[in-house]
């Protein structure tokens, strides 16, 4: 049920000083990295037999777990380019 192979850290190792700056300086990020461990959990679980859901339900949540990657990865470049 371990989801650290979705941790922001680990999917993200070269960045992870921006990471840490995001998380101090930024509200919006601390909530779309909260909003992004919520989903691995859930989808953890899911996949884990804890939780039960249908196919299209676990492919929802990943789906929406790839869009927050999108906008995790957006801001990190954001802030590389300052």
């Amino acid at each position: 049920m371990s989801e650290v192979g979705h941790d922001l850290h680990a999917l993200f190792p070269g960045d992870v000083s921006h990471l840490h700056a995001l998380k101090v300086e930024s509200g919006p990020f601390r909530s779309l990295a909260e909003r992004h461990h919520l989903l691995s959990r859930e989808i953890a679980r899911i996949e884990g037999g804890l939780d039960a859901a249908s196919d299209e339900r676990l492919e929802d949540l990943k789906k929406q777990r790839l869009g927050l990657l999108d906008e995790v990865a957006a801001m990190i470049a954001q802030r590389k380019g300052r």
